[in-house]
């Protein structure tokens, strides 16, 4: 007797056969400082991987790139992160990193403006090209508009766009965001999600919320 089917394998990287440009991030992962959940994927313009895409991400710093279950990025998205960032405090000019005497004047850490973690939260579609500067949170369910630069934190299920990027709109009333913050439906089962899927891509919350009651 077969397995009951209950969705794409999380652990494989093309989940579409004959396409690699689509690919789910976190099994194609080589680096420990990128933390991605399962079904996060990223969809390339020429076969790039997506860690081709996260620029200036240096062990010695310590930052990391986290992003949540389910993000939808798209096409030439870009993450700086805090290695990209200069002293600014006098000269803007990367001395050091030229050597013949001027490696002695190496900034420690803490002269540089360093904005912590980049953290992405569930749910959240990047659209093409856009630019996720160092430090920068986007909460769950938000939309990154084409093109933007974000620049500061996103508010969860808001779509923001433009450079610097600004919020556009919240995409639902403030109650049914709550009430979504807390049902989750991402951290569901593989099955759960499966036979509630009609529930998820409407955003149902009176059903969303019997099947958390249920589960759990």
């Amino acid at each position: 007797m077969s397995k009951k089917v209950e969705g794409p394998n999380p652990n494989k990287t093309y989940p579409l056969d004959g396409n690699e440009n689509i690919h789910f991030i976190r099994p194609s992962l080589t680096r420990t400082n990128i933390i991605v959940g399962d079904y996060s994927y990223y969809d390339s313009k020429n076969g790039e991987l997506f860690e081709d895409q996260v620029l200036y991400h240096y062990e010695v710093i310590g930052d990391q790139l986290v992003i949540g279950k389910f993000c939808s990025i798209g096409p030439g998205v870009t993450f700086i992160m805090n290695g990209a960032n200069h002293r600014m405090d006098g000269s803007t000019y990367p001395f050091s990193i030229f050597g013949n005497g001027w490696e002695k004047h190496t900034p420690t850490l803490d002269m540089l403006p360093l904005k912590g973690d980049t953290v992405i939260g569930n749910d959240v579609w990047i659209g093409l090209d856009a630019t996720i500067m160092p430090g920068v949170k986007v909460g769950d369910g938000a939309i990154i508009g084409a093109k933007s630069v974000v620049t500061k934190d996103v508010e969860p299920y808001t779509i923001v766009g433009g450079n610097p990027a600004k919020e556009i709109k919240k995409r639902f009333s403030e109650s049914k965001i709550k009430e979504l913050l807390q049902i989750k439906w991402w951290d569901f089962d593989n099955k759960v999600i499966l036979d509630n899927l009609e529930a998820i891509l409407s955003l149902d919350v009176n059903v969303l919320r019997d099947v958390c009651r249920s589960e759990y």
